[in-house]
C-alpha cells in the first residue's frame, strides 16, 4: 500500500508521519515535492538553498521514486505531501495509483500556527484551496478518498487512526500511538525550523481547545480559508 496523505501546513502533519514510521511495516517520505516547489514558484522559505540540495527538484524524478521500489524492502509506503506543493508546473497524473487521505484542521488554528513561523502567509501558502481541488479531481475519477479533521485525532487517536486503517484496508498497529522523543530519521532537512514541537513529543497531542484568538490579518487569512474547508469537514470521518 502506498498512502499519499494530503495535508496543508500545521495539520499534525509531521506527527501522522511520525505513526506510520513507527510501524515496522512502514517507510515514510517527508514532503518531497518541496525542493520541486521552491525551485518552480522562486519562493524564499526559511532553509530555502539547504531544502533544495537535499531532493530532486525535477518532479519527474520525485514521482518516478514515489512509484518504484519502497524503500527498506517495506511492504507499505507513508508520503507525507503538502497540498500547496501542487502547482500547475507538477504533475498529476500518479495520484490516483494512491491510497489518498485528506488531513484537515480548522483554518483558524492554521491561521494562527502558520504565521508564527512564517510572515505575512497568503491563502495559496496554506493549502486549502488546493486541497479541495486535489479531492475534486479524485472524486472525478471515481475514487472516494478518506478525509480526516485533525481535531478529531487529538480528540481520539486510537479510535481515529482504527478508524483510519479500516477505511483504507489496512490492519491496526498500536505502535502508531507512540515514538521516540527528538524526530524520525526521515524528516526533511527543513526539520529544525518547523518540527520543534513534534520533537519534543512521544505520541499525540492532548484535544484542543477553544480556537485561538486571531489578529485582524489572521482573522481575514481563516474566513477565506471557509469555503475550502468546510465541503471536507462535512466528509470527515467521525
Amino acid at each position: 500500500m502506498r498512502i499519499a496523505m494530503w495535508s496543508g501546513p500545521r495539520n499534525l502533519s509531521t506527527a501522522m508521519m511520525y505513526a506510520f514510521g513507527a510501524r515496522a511495516d512502514f517507510a515514510v517520505v517527508d514532503e518531497p515535492f518541496y525542493s520541486s516547489y521552491l525551485t518552480q514558484t522562486g519562493l524564499d522559505h526559511p532553509m530555502r538553498d539547504e531544502i533544495i540540495a537535499s531532493q530532486p527538484s525535477d518532479p519527474r524524478d520525485v514521482i518516478a521514486q514515489l512509484l518504484g521500489p519502497i524503500p527498506g524492502g517495506k511492504p507499505h509506503f507513508y508520503q507525507k505531501h503538502m497540498t500547496q506543493h501542487m502547482i500547475a508546473g507538477i504533475p498529476r497524473n500518479w495520484i490516483a495509483a494512491m491510497t489518498n487521505v485528506f488531513l484537515i484542521r480548522h483554518p483558524a488554528r492554521v491561521a494562527a500556527s502558520f504565521s508564527a513561523k512564517y510572515e505575512n502567509p497568503t491563502l495559496s501558502d496554506i493549502g486549502f484551496i488546493q486541497q479541495l481541488d486535489l479531492y475534486e479531481q479524485l472524486k472525478g475519477q471515481g475514487k472516494n478518498p478518506v478525509v480526516l479533521d485533525s481535531a478529531d485525532i487529538r480528540r481520539d487517536p486510537e479510535g481515529m487512526l482504527r478508524k483510519l486503517c479500516n477505511a483504507i484496508g489496512l490492519s491496526w498497529d498500536p505502535s502508531m500511538l507512540s515514538w521516540p522523543e527528538g524526530g524520525h530519521p526521515d524528516d526533511g532537512v527543513w526539520a529544525p525550523h518547523w518540527y520543534s514541537a513534534v520533537h519534543r513529543s512521544t505520541g499525540f497531542a492532548p484535544a484542543e481547545g477553544d480556537l485561538p484568538d486571531l489578529t485582524e490579518e489572521q482573522a481575514a487569512l481563516a474566513k477565506a480559508a471557509m469555503p475550502y474547508y468546510q465541503p471536507l469537514s462535512e466528509v470527515a470521518l467521525a
